[in-house]
């Protein structure tokens, strides 16, 4: 009787860690290259009588590191956590910031023949411009360009400040070894350096990352998935977690 138990109680323990691995495993779909990054804000549009705005990640980060909106424009991290209006953006706040949607940088927005190239509701907006990126290094997954590479190299050279003069990143180049809770999975190495050159430290720490807990038991996979720690930026806009071996380099397949 003990033994048929103690077979009953593995078995149940095997099902569970199967179902546990299965929830960790399930990524969400890719959408097609042009439109990965891409998002529809929607906080205040719809309310007001126009369509959403279609904001694409990759047609901005050619010209401009994510700290430029991240940090100095105020943008949250989050989709539709900024209130945004046109009041403000004629007080030259967000997109009508010196340097951005001025008129003189890139369109305009005050005037009214204008309006759908944001305002458009559509997802897939402006996707045809992809084309002038076939030339960038490649990555496998998300819109599939490597913008790190792109960036070492100077295939792009994006403004890292709009407030002030330009000045090189921070340098902070600490490799950090994270050891992955499951046995078979390889560890994650994290590199602040090329982080670096497109965030401000304020970025991350302490909101996302509490720099004074000295553990990694939190950044579990089932934590990224739901939009957390790594998966503020690895879900939807910088590469995807798919993308395994960019941070479990010892994975093999």
């Amino acid at each position: 009787m003990r033994e048929a138990i103690f077979v009953l109680a593995i078995c149940v323990g095997l099902m569970g860690y199967a179902a546990t691995a299965g929830a960790y495993w399930q990524f969400p779909p890719l959408p097609q290259p042009a439109e990965y990054g891409n998002i529809l804000i929607n906080r205040l549009s719809e309310k007001n009588g126009q369509k959403a705005v279609t904001f694409s990640h990759w047609s901005h980060r050619l010209r401009h590191a994510c700290k430029v909106c991240h940090l100095e424009l105020g943008f949250e991290m989050r989709l539709n956590a900024t209130e945004i209006t046109e009041e403000q953006n004629r007080q030259g706040r967000f997109c009508g910031a010196g340097g951005c949607h001025d008129g003189k940088a890139a369109f305009g927005h005050t005037r009214k023949d204008q309006c759908d190239k944001c305002h458009n509701g559509n997802i897939a907006a402006g996707v045809e411009k992809f084309k002038e990126l076939d030339s960038f290094p490649k990555t496998p997954f998300g819109n599939q360009i490597d913008w790190v590479t792109a960036f070492k190299e100077k295939t792009i050279k994006p403004k890292r400040t709009i407030l002030a003069e330009q000045t090189a990143p921070i340098v902070f180049d600490k490799s950090l070894k994270l050891e992955a809770g499951w046995v078979e999975v390889p560890p994650v190495f994290f590199p602040h350096d090329a982080h670096n050159q497109w965030l401000d430290c304020s970025n991350c720490h302490p909101d996302i990352f509490n720099v004074k807990v000295k553990t990694t038991a939190h950044f579990a996979m089932q934590y990224i998935l739901e939009g957390k720690f790594c998966g503020v930026c690895h879900l939807k806009v910088a590469f995807p977690i798919n993308d395994c071996k960019r941070c479990h380099p010892g994975m093999h397949n």
